[in-house]
């Protein structure tokens, strides 16, 4: 049974039930402009209440007709009828049962038949008013922010802006009009949008102008030759884009771009070498790929090279007259910045052999010797300081950085290659244990008495290697020279800090081209004789 007393069966409606059809005071049908829906009292039906319950906003129960407990209502001067608070175009839907509320219920209203209604109760209640009609709009339990919440809203009445602003409605007036506070925040929430939008469009707009300087734009560049002087080191195996980058740290051109786009442009780019140039500082890229291409302006001096052999070549290279820069040498060695343990042995043929390292410096027209010896020296110091020369030379049984060194010169001298350098090494520190039964701590290089000689050459006599009395002669004397023999580069050092595994005691240049070696010496004389053969097809 409902509210009504209707069954599950296809029973007709009471007349007076509020959702059947259109009724008056009597049940009689009404004009559509005055429809009055009736609404039941509240039945009591065991311990569950049914119908309308005033806690729902539905604005209390409304009278059933001519049976209306709560007193006269009035009449419409002009229909004599009650008036409609729902019948006008604005007026709000009627209230309907909460079980019956929604679609499926409004087509059921329009489908069932009336029957007869419960008895109502006639307990009277107050009639209602406007604002318990309006109480049917359900109104948002949270504050929420949008952009168009500054839009105009339903004007307030009088009444409503007299209202205390703690009764009202937090968040919205009862029209659904925002109220002041939540109008400022919505324009701060604008004014955050408006920044984001400002700051990305900045952001987008700067990328897409550095991504065409970077790849479309020019790259920034000075003008003309550039003034003073700053000394440049370009490493081995750099390419022109590091040289460019090297280039701008330290001040000669703008930018590495404009290095780069120059060299490209200059056939003679592509030639630039490793080395120490002098430079001027705030050059144009292709004032300074000029300067650096102009082989007038420098000297190169290649790897393994004696102090002797440099001392002529910078002689040449400055026009003047040979052995002024030995002389400059021997009379300033002390004052081109060698580092202390380099003149620890008084046997030492020139202090500077083994400081001149190998690379390619400035000398210019006007550049005076002493300027381009102690380039030298200070690339080297630069160099031997990347790696723990002393550490090294202890580990591998040296009494000094400067023996490290020594070993380098003799494997420069003696290799061809790399590997034939790491191999070298092997054999000098096989020579020189105590334990070697071999050579009985005898060296025994070619290298150390063309030295001496300040020569270069294979086919030597035995006996004379043997019977003359040099410190630097390694037939003669055992263990290490006294200083390098020649000026190493960087993999020889690198071979003599990290030789190879092996028990090797000689080896011998079977062709000039191939060195092969030997741990006894039967094994040596056999490559000697096949280094004999090859000269003997050389020569026939």
């Amino acid at each position: 049974m409902t509210e009504y007393g209707r069954g599950p069966g296809s029973q007709p409606w009471h007349p007076e039930d509020p959702l059947y059809g259109d009724q008056g005071y009597d049940g009689q049908q009404q004009h559509p402009q005055h429809q009055h829906p009736q609404q039941p009292s509240q039945p009591q039906y065991g311990q569950q209440q049914y119908g309308w319950d005033p806690s729902q906003g539905a604005g209390g129960p409304y009278g059933t007709g001519a049976g209306d407990h709560y007193g006269q209502q009035p009449v419409d001067p002009y229909t004599g009828a009650p008036p409609d608070y729902y019948g006008t175009q604005d007026a709000y839907p009627p209230p309907q049962p909460q079980h019956q509320r929604g679609p499926q219920a409004q087509h059921a209203t329009q489908q069932q038949v009336p029957q007869q209604a419960q008895q109502h109760d006639t307990q009277q209640q107050p009639a209602p008013t406007f604002e318990q009609h309006a109480q049917w709009r359900s109104e948002p339990d949270e504050e929420k922010l949008s952009l168009f919440d500054d839009l105009p809203g339903p004007v307030r009445t009088e009444a409503e802006e007299d209202e205390p602003a703690e009764e009202r409605p937090r968040g919205r007036d009862r029209r659904g009009k925002k109220t002041k506070k939540n109008k400022r925040r919505s324009g701060t929430a604008c004014l955050l949008v408006a920044v984001v939008l400002v700051g990305v469009v900045g952001g987008g707009g700067y990328l897409a102008y550095d991504y065409w300087q970077t790849h479309f734009g020019a790259a920034p560049d000075y003008d003309g030759e550039g003034t003073g002087q700053v000394q440049v080191e370009i490493p081995k195996g750099a390419g022109i884009g590091q040289m460019g980058e090297i280039l701008q740290k330290a001040g000669v051109v703008k930018s590495a771009g404009a290095f780069t786009e120059a060299a490209g442009k200059d056939p003679k780019g592509k030639a630039i070498q490793p080395g120490t140039y002098t430079l001027h500082q705030e050059m144009s890229g292709a004032a300074a790929v000029s300067m650096m291409t102009n082989t007038s302006n420098f000297l190169t001096i290649g790897e393994g090279r004696r102090a002797v052999s440099v001392y002529a070549a910078i002689d040449t290279k400055l026009g003047l007259a040979q052995g002024t820069t030995k002389d400059v040498a021997k009379n300033q060695a002390k004052n081109l910045g060698l580092p202390d343990w380099a003149n620890s042995d008084p046997k030492i043929k020139d202090p500077l052999e083994g400081f001149l390292y190998p690379s390619q410096y400035n000398a210019s027209k006007g550049t005076k010797p002493e300027e381009i010896l102690k380039q030298m020296v200070a690339r080297a110091k630069e160099n031997y300081a990347k790696v723990d020369l002393e550490g090294k030379a202890r580990e591998l049984g040296l009494k000094s950085p400067l023996q490290l060194i020594t070993v380098a010169s003799l494997v420069n001298a003696e290799g061809m290659t790399h590997d034939d350098f790491r191999k070298m090494s092997r054999v000098i520190y096989n020579r020189l244990k105590p334990t070697n039964t071999q050579t009985n701590g005898k060296l025994e290089f070619d290298s150390t008495y063309n030295y001496i000689k300040n020569q270069s050459k294979l086919d030597l006599d035995p006996k004379q290697l043997r019977s003359y009395d040099d410190p630097y002669n390694t037939y003669h004397s055992k263990g290490l020279p006294p200083g390098p023999i020649g000026n190493p580069g960087e993999e020889a050092l690198k071979a003599a800090m990290d030789p190879e595994q092996g028990d090797w005691y000689y080896f011998v240049s079977v062709d000039g081209k191939t060195t092969k070696f030997a741990s006894t010496l039967a094994e040596h004389d056999k490559l000697v004789q096949e280094f004999n053969e090859n000269q003997r097809k050389k020569q026939g």
